[in-house]
């Protein structure tokens, strides 16, 4: 039982309260948790995600919106670009056959051994994939075109406005930084695709973690919420330019249930927006 209104008392997922989670013991929870699901993960979106394709795919996300058709990234031929947060890296596979100049990194090993074995198995030339995390990336000043996330790092480190700062950082001015999340009202209801998940449950503007623990009370998986706000102040922190929010609908012809994404839910509110930035050219 709990007398804390922002946790339904009906067995819901919702935020464990929790005091802030900091960024080393969000990056071990989900490195390990990360790593053991890889398998599980793939078994279950790998063939949505292209991962296990030719050449891989690019999802922006469970809304199958896929940058072939929607173009958030312009023309990347030619063009040097960084995954943040890549997984298995389909999308980054993906940009290599359109002539990008790609690296992708990632906190799971387990995860870029995944992509590693894929472009093997198909003989692609390899994408660069460096194990790394998102608030302290292993890259120069000034170093790529265009950087993007597509549900990467974003929303599982603590200090999501030093990965801002970081994009920032690696990009040439003028560059892109693209990336897209769970949709931050999403937060309010509890993860469930069906009609349960229709009912406000947790306050919008509960920045309480999201946490799991095991047995012992170590926690093994986190995510960090933040509202559309903290984001816009985030982005222009790093002294990024905003040009637009993207909130994909959901597609009258699409029944896959992902997690708490469903046709029923799509119908009401979104489930993910992407944001679209750039650096000033100077």
């Amino acid at each position: 039982m709990t007398d804390d209104p922002a946790v339904p008392d009906d067995g819901r997922s919702a935020p464990r309260q929790l005091g802030p989670i900091d960024s080393a013991t969000s990056a071990r929870a989900n490195r390990a948790w990360w790593d053991a699901e890889t398998t599980d993960y793939h078994a279950e979106h790998g063939d949505f995600l292209g991962a296990g394709a030719p050449g891989g795919d690019f999802v922006w996300c469970p809304e199958n919106l896929r940058e072939s058709d929607a173009h958030l990234l312009g023309d990347v031929r030619g063009k040097t670009v960084l995954e943040i947060g890549c997984g298995s890296a389909p999308c980054s596979r993906w940009l290599a056959v359109q002539g990008a100049d790609v690296v992708a990194t990632d906190l799971s090993r387990r995860m870029l051994g995944y992509g590693l074995a894929a472009m093997a198995l198909f003989d692609e030339t390899p994408v660069p994939l460096v194990q790394a995390t998102a608030e302290a990336l292993p890259f120069a000043d000034a170093t790529f075109d265009i950087a993007f996330s597509s549900f990467g790092a974003v929303p599982f480190v603590a200090d999501s406005g030093r990965v801002m700062a970081e994009a920032a950082r690696v990009l040439v001015p003028g560059g892109r930084w693209v990336f897209s999340i769970n949709h931050p009202m999403r937060w309010m209801f509890p993860d469930d695709p069906g009609p349960d998940g229709l009912t406000v449950a947790i306050p919008y503007f509960n920045r309480t973690p999201y946490s799991e623990v095991d047995a012992d009370g170590t926690v093994t998986y986190v995510e960090h919420h933040r509202t559309i706000g903290d984001r816009v102040r985030e982005i222009r922190s790093a002294g990024l330019i905003l040009d637009d929010i993207v909130e994909p609908e959901w597609p009258d012809d699409l029944e896959r249930v992902w997690g708490q994404w469903s046709p029923l839910r799509g119908q009401y509110f979104p489930g993910t927006a992407i944001f679209c930035c750039r650096k000033p050219d100077s």
